[in-house]
């Protein structure tokens, strides 16, 4: 089996999370966030955009649902959806949702932070 290259990118000094306007229901998105304080340890979650104000309560809360329940069909308000995980987020608060290439970038700059500590 012949290795696989992928092309060499700059990356940029920042992260790139999503603008909460361009969230589009039933996208997969991915949360990253880091254990530590200096950003070695990633926690990352596939979600997708499940909608905006689903209880009708508040036009600023922004749902995540998990990939495996959406997958299977269960919608938020469903009798099926105490089966799934459901996050919370507000309109311009939800700096750890990235697409997934921006995702991918955050990966490596952590990889590099990683490596540059031995």
């Amino acid at each position: 089996m012949d290795p696989m290259r992928f092309e060499a990118r700059e990356l940029m000094p920042y992260a790139e999370p999503i603008s909460t306007a361009l969230l589009r229901e039933g996208e997969v998105y991915f949360s990253i966030q880091y254990a530590d304080e200096n950003l070695l340890v990633p926690l990352i979650e596939t979600l997708v955009f499940a909608g905006r104000n689903l209880d009708n309560k508040d036009p600023a809360l922004l749902y995540f649902q998990d990939a495996e329940s959406y997958r299977q069909g269960i919608r938020y308000g469903s009798e099926e959806a105490k089966n799934a995980s459901f996050q919370l987020g507000r309109e311009g608060k939800v700096n750890h949702i990235f697409e997934y290439e921006h995702a991918l970038e955050e990966l490596m700059k952590c990889s590099l932070r990683r490596k540059k500590l031995g």
